[in-house]
């Protein structure tokens, strides 16, 4: 597919998330603090998109705002067609219940639950009726079928995030978030974890956003995304910005 072909398909594709004007403050004992400042951008269904910046550039805090983890202060986001910033927190729920997966860095495992309970449980509380066979099939995908009935603290720091891999695509979601989701990772693991992520994105069509340090991983995206002081200073493209 040429360079002007793929524009062409991309300027007809509906974006699955819309952010306009987005702006984040929190008051402290010396008034307002902006976090995030006038951000507005687009993104395809099925793309992927990393968030690059330094600590405290208010990354982290643009992807709980896209998740609807945090209420906006100014500024509209419509996912997934739906207007998150008018949301009350049981609507926001029911919509990242409904199209949103997540991948936390600390992996965000129910202790007492097997991995294979740990995957189910989403898909559960969707009301899915095939929660374990969808479950079964991730677990598998992601190398730890011989591993279903173990708790996370009989895991490794890479099979635990591989469990939380496949508890995020339980579902089939249609937006994936993932805040670092390998800096708590050795490289091996780390690379692994990445590869999951980019196959799974394009095997089930999945929309992937990302908060990283890693330049390389960013490359891997179709876009990236650059914050700094909590401003949206550049949108520029990765190396698979025009995959077919």
């Amino acid at each position: 597919m040429t360079e002007l072909s793929q524009i062409n398909i991309n300027q007809t594709v509906k974006p699955i998330i819309q952010v306009r004007n987005l702006s984040k403050k929190v008051n402290t004992l010396a008034g307002e603090l902006p976090i995030l400042s006038d951000i507005s951008f687009n993104v395809k269904s099925g793309e992927s998109v990393a968030i690059v910046g330094a600590s405290g550039s208010g990354k982290s805090t643009l992807l709980g705002l896209l998740a609807g983890l945090d209420a906006t202060s100014e500024g509209e986001i419509h996912l997934d067609g739906e207007p998150l910033h008018q949301l009350d927190e049981e609507q926001r729920a029911a919509l990242r219940a409904k199209s949103i997966g997540f991948v936390f860095q600390s992996f965000m495992l129910v202790q007492s639950l097997t991995a294979l309970e740990n995957v189910m449980l989403p898909a559960e509380l969707a009301g899915h009726t095939d929660a374990k066979q969808q479950a079964m099939s991730l677990l598998t995908k992601v190398g730890l079928e011989h591993r279903l009935d173990h708790f996370p603290s009989q895991l490794s720091g890479g099979e635990q995030q591989r469990v939380a891999i496949a508890r995020a695509f339980v579902g089939s979601p249609k937006i994936l978030f993932a805040d670092e989701p390998s800096a708590n990772l050795d490289t091996k693991n780390g690379h692994l974890i990445e590869s999951l992520l980019f196959e799974l994105n394009q095997e089930k069509g999945t929309t992937l956003l990302l908060v990283t340090h890693d330049e390389h991983l960013a490359q891997r995206c179709n876009r990236i995304l650059h914050i700094d002081g909590g401003e949206l200073i550049k949108d520029s493209s990765g190396t698979r910005a025009y995959a077919g």
